[in-house]
């Protein structure tokens, strides 16, 4: 009896060092991945690794290019299963992120909240003064930050402009959704709130943390951002990983949170400059239409988005571990952040794995 004991234990003992071996061994492959800060090291991941199906990669391929891309990478914990270029253009060219570098904005704007040099609640004229708008002094000052990271300004939004003869009152503060490139007044506010100039309080809390390239350019009325295609990515890596960059907090998770989740109830498919997958109903630019249903039905309804004319896009998916980037010119004749090119795009992506 005591001999049978002994050899169960022993059994036992294998069976529980067999399981953390393996646990030990597979763990790695789950763990995700942060590229170094300089450098063109980047681990990579392979379709067969995944299991995903080989035989889709090249239609996606093929539609990316035949839509006029210049970069698509995939990214599963943070390793890079697909990365091509189209059109000449390669991995250290710099490409326009358009309205996609929004949420770049949005980032800034948490961190110096987090810093203690602003409050998103506070009204825009705390930082910028006054008369930044032709709307009355009473109807201006209802205007948070909040507001511009929401598109919930009431400002008229026929117009790019925004001078202050052209941001004139249509709604009050909080009653209309409106794409609206008034958002940029944040970048003012940051700038005086840090005392420093944007692109360098910028550079310096953000850019430089993750290993990104880029720089910002004048576009017009337009503050765009441009860089490499990983760049884009490793924004999105960040935000895939609430903000964190391996052990360092680059943006607290819950800003990170109130950022990606329905910010107001008039389009519930938007949070504080990033796009919302999955809810009941969402708005377009230039549109005070609901559309009932997720905003691309074709994609995980877990995903938020940066979205940039021309299809310049972030998709980030938490269920999935996965970041998808695509650059290029526009898919379709339709040059708004969202067309019809999502929805077939992960069709495509799809039956990559499913």
């Amino acid at each position: 009896m005591t001999k049978t004991i002994f050899k169960l234990l022993i059994l036992l003992t294998f069976i529980s060092c067999s399981k953390e071996s393996s646990d030990e061994e597979s763990a790695p492959a789950q763990a995700m991945y942060f590229p170094p800060l300089t450098g063109s090291t980047w681990e990579t991941k392979s379709i067969s690794d995944l299991k995903w199906n080989q035989n889709a990669v090249q239609p996606l391929l093929d539609y990316l290019e035949l839509k006029h891309s210049k970069s698509f990478i995939i990214l599963v914990n943070g390793r890079i299963v697909l990365e091509n270029y189209f059109n000449n253009h390669t991995a250290t060219t710099n490409w326009y992120w358009a309205s996609a570098g929004k949420t770049l904005t949005s980032t800034m704007t948490g961190i110096a909240q987090q810093e203690g040099l602003l409050n998103i609640n506070n009204k825009v004229s705390d930082y910028i003064g006054t008369g930044w708008t032709s709307e009355l002094l009473v109807q201006e000052n209802q205007i948070t930050c909040k507001h511009l990271l929401t598109m919930t300004s009431g400002l008229d939004d026929s117009t790019d402009d925004v001078d202050p003869a052209s941001l004139v009152y249509k709604a009050d503060a909080g009653k209309r959704w409106a794409y609206h490139n008034v958002y940029v007044k944040l970048q003012d506010v940051v700038a005086k709130a840090s005392k420093q100039t944007w692109e360098n309080y910028f550079n310096t809390k953000l850019r430089d943390k993750i290993g990104m390239n880029g720089s910002w350019v004048q576009l017009g009325v337009n503050s765009v951002y441009t860089s490499t295609t990983r760049s884009m990515a490793r924004f999105g890596l960040l935000m895939l990983n609430k903000g964190k960059w391996e052990n360092n907090t680059i943006l607290n998770e819950s800003y990170f949170t109130e950022a990606t989740t329905t910010s107001q109830n008039i389009n519930l498919g938007y949070g504080y400059l990033w796009w919302l997958n999955g809810k009941a109903n969402y708005h377009l630019p230039q549109s005070q239409l609901t559309f009932p249903g997720s905003v691309i039905p074709t994609a995980p309804n877990d995903m938020f988005m940066a979205l940039g004319k021309n299809d310049q896009k972030i998709y980030v998916i938490p269920s999935k571990n996965m970041v998808v980037i695509r650059m290029g010119d526009a898919a379709d004749d339709v040059n708004l952040a969202l067309s019809d090119f999502d929805k077939t795009l992960w069709e495509k992506i799809n039956a990559l794995y499913q």
